[in-house]
């Protein structure tokens, strides 16, 4: 296939579904790590159509909602000086702290810009030397290596009003932590095809022997998740757990070699707090002490926050596949995205934003036709 539209062929999608359906002997429950691949789900309704028993638990895979809240605090307070211009990506700004937002402080006179690049943010502080210009570098292996070439580029090129407040988090470590859990109910993966676009499949098996689980890498579109879904679905009624990519036109064993040597030379791992889940050892990256006069926690001595999650928000049960979105009381009534208690329903990746932008219910009951039908498999994969 050539196209992106036949991607979601659903007499493609058809095929697929009939096959998961005719493997298909037992209940299983598996987790897709991405939040893109989550509302591609949802979207395409993909989880509606599936067997009887089947279930996608949706993973803490959208970098934005697992930002911790202290890092999100450390933010506003860094965007409130006077001496600062803030960029972030827009999926940020509304993202709530413990009290206020990045909107908020821009409402107040701070000067905070959304950028589409973190080497905007470098061109704004070559153009503003007398500011100091931070870009917030959050996410997975994906947007790491660009947040790390421009830091390197600001060293390279000795602009030394530029720094990176770091947010960085790793996928292998949570899936650890996933399966380690006392509640976990997952029995396989699907993996980030974009995480392993950049950084491989090596780091996958040690984890899918340990854990006994199949760990099957998937790409975003409804064919793409489907082919994940049925290899997933074979492995595990054959009793078996290996690493399979299933998205071969993206992903390629050794990942990107020049964007870990990269990473490998500005970022060094560390621990880090996952919002709604907690510290998980190994699991982050921050700058290394070749590049520390680039961190802004460091810059800006940034200490002495006192967070305060909502007392009505379930996100981190969200995160961490405990919990539906519609399952949460405060889901589409007092939290929306315009008004949101939790990063879940803020972020384009979060859970909770999927469920309110596409279903809107507070059952998971299957949309009826104009004719008064369940959807078919067509229907619902051309939503």
């Amino acid at each position: 296939m050539k196209y992106l539209d036949e991607f979601s062929d659903p007499v493609l999608a058809e095929r697929l579904f009939d096959d998961i359906r005719a493997h298909t002997t037992r209940p299983w429950a598996m987790m897709e790590v991405c939040g893109g691949q989550t509302h591609s789900i949802i979207r395409h309704g993909i989880d509606q159509l599936l067997p009887e028993g089947v279930e996608l638990i949706h993973g803490p895979g959208c970098p934005v909602c697992v930002t911790p809240l202290e890092v999100i605090d450390k933010a506003l307070e860094i965007a409130s000086r006077p001496e600062v211009v803030f960029c972030s990506f827009g999926d940020m700004l509304r993202v709530p702290g413990s009290g206020r937002d990045l909107f908020r402080v821009k409402s107040d006179g701070a000067d905070v810009r959304v950028v589409y690049s973190p080497l905007d943010a470098l061109k704004i502080a070559r153009e503003n030397p007398d500011r100091e210009v931070v870009f917030f570098g959050i996410g997975f292996e994906t947007t790491a290596p660009p947040n790390a070439m421009t830091v390197y580029q600001a060293k390279k090129l000795g602009i030394r009003n530029f720094s990176l407040l770091v947010s960085h988090v790793r996928v292998p470590p949570a899936i650890d932590a996933i399966m380690t859990s006392p509640d976990c109910r997952v029995q396989a993966f699907l993996a980030a095809g974009h995480v392993c676009t950049v950084m491989g499949t090596r780091e996958y098996p040690e984890l899918a022997e340990r854990h006994k689980v199949p760990i099957v890498v998937t790409g975003f579109e409804p064919l793409d998740i489907l082919e994940g879904i049925r290899r997933t679905i074979l492995q595990l009624e054959c009793g078996e757990h290996r690493v399979e990519n299933a998205y071969p036109r993206a992903v390629q064993a050794d990942g990107s070699p020049a964007a870990q040597a990269m990473l490998a030379d500005v970022f060094e791992v560390t621990d880090r707090a996952w919002r709604g889940i907690g510290m998980i050892p190994a699991s982050g990256w921050r700058l290394s002490p070749k590049y520390r006069e680039y961190d802004a926690e460091h810059r800006f001595s940034v200490t002495g926050i006192d967070t305060q999650e909502s007392t009505v928000c379930r996100s981190g049960e969200v995160l961490q596949g405990l919990i539906k979105p519609h399952e949460c009381a405060a889901f589409g009534k007092t939290c929306t995205p315009r008004n949101p208690l939790g990063a879940t329903m803020v972020s384009s990746e979060g859970a909770c934003a999927a469920y309110y932008l596409y279903r809107r219910l507070e059952l998971p009951q299957a949309a009826e036709t104009p004719t008064g039908t369940a959807p078919t498999t067509r229907e619902v994969t051309r939503r």
